[in-house]
Formats: structure tokens, sequence, C-alpha cells
């Protein structure tokens, strides 16, 4: 299938994609700066925060490393390296960074279903693209930093991105015009990722004793049939 790149080279995917960097660049830089790294850490964790979801997508998908031709990706992640420096990190203490943080996720998210499709890329993988593109800059951020990844609490977070990115695909199936299918598709995710954020939402957890009895109930032998 030939590659579209009209369907990725637009004003709106590029702001997402901006938007998308320098939301988690600022996450990034902001775990270094809580453990009083130097600047040049600082700035290390928001480059591998702010691209390693995208990274990852365009190895997976084919494309060229979207970072390695724009300019403008390492400024926005360089830019907010300074601008954490700079500033106190009280100042991004509270909720406000999680909100950003899931327009990022979830703009993110978008970003790459779209950009997985314009490849060639078949629908149910293209949407698993846009959850990588969303998440594994986090993922990475957690690992180099030592600590527990967002992904193992059971609140909503990857179900925020696997919803706009199954948004985008299905929009786009159905022939939408893509610019509203991207914002929807954005809007619906940050909507549950902003829910889950003020009210605490969450799937159901793995319960170890719920899964015993249920596998002692199908263990347990018919008195009839054992007759």
């Amino acid at each position: 299938m030939p590659v579209d790149t009209t369907a990725i080279l637009t004003p709106l995917l590029d702001w997402l994609d901006i938007a998308g960097v320098a939301v988690f660049a600022l996450s990034g830089a902001l775990i270094a700066a809580k453990e009083r790294q130097t600047f040049v850490t600082l700035a290390f964790f928001a480059l591998v925060t702010g691209v390693g979801g995208g990274t990852i997508r365009d190895l997976l998908i084919g494309a060229p490393v979207f970072w390695m031709s724009d300019s403008w990706v390492g400024v926005a992640c360089l830019s907010v390296a300074v601008l954490v420096w700079l500033t106190p990190t009280r100042w991004w203490e509270g909720k406000l960074l999680d909100y950003a943080d899931g327009l990022g996720l979830t703009a993110y998210a978008v970003l790459g279903a779209a950009k997985a499709l314009s490849y060639g890329v078949p629908p149910v993988q293209a949407m698993m693209m846009g959850v990588i593109t969303g998440t594994v800059g986090g993922v990475i951020r957690d690992v180099v930093a030592g600590r527990p990844s967002i992904l193992m609490k059971p609140e909503l977070y990857v179900t925020a991105a696997a919803l706009s990115a199954s948004l985008c695909v299905a929009g786009t199936l159905l022939e939408m015009p893509r610019v509203w299918v991207w914002i929807g598709a954005t809007l619906a995710g940050l909507i549950l990722r902003s829910a889950a954020i003020r009210f605490n939402l969450a799937l159901p957890a793995y319960n170890e004793r719920l899964a015993a009895k249920s596998n002692e109930a199908s263990e347990t032998p018919d008195p009839e049939k054992a007759d």
C-alpha cells in the first residue's frame, strides 16, 4: 500500500506532535529535577520521555524517525528542560500537570494511530501503535528513574490512550473528516483521563482470592455426576 504522506503532514498533526513531545518532556524533566539532578540529566530525561513513544512507533511501522528530520522537536525538549531548570518544582505540583499529561497522552495516541494508518498498517495494529506512541515515553522515563510506572497502577491511563486511538482508527475507516476525527478522538480520551484524575476512576484489579475461589468452584465435583 503506498504511503499517503499528506495524511501526516498537516498543521494539526504537527501541532499535536509538538504538544505531545513538550508535555512528556516536561514530565521527564520534572522527575530529574525532583531528584536534584544536573541540567544535562534534565535535558536527557526531557528528550527520552518526549520522543520515546514516537521513536518506537516509527521503527515498528518502517517510517523515518520523526525527530531526526524535525529540529523543532529537539528545540521543544531543550526549552522545556531550561524552563524546569529555572523554576521551582513546586510550581508544577498539583493536578494541572496531570491534566496536561492527559492531553499529551491522548493527542499522541491519535497522532500515532493516524500515522500508522497512513503507512498502511492494519486497523488493529494501528490502534496499538497509538497506545505505544502515547505511553512508551513515560515507561522509559520511569524505568530509567527507577520508579514505579503509572502502567502498574489501576487508574485509567492506557485505557484513555486506547480510546483515543480506537476512535481515530474507526473514524478514518468510516472516511469521516480527518480533522474532526482527530479532535474528537483526542477530546474523548482527555475527558476519560480527566474523569479518572478527578474521581479516581480505575479498572477492577486482579483479585487472587476471587480467582482461587473460582478455580476451586470449577474443580468441585458435581454430586449428581459423581453418583
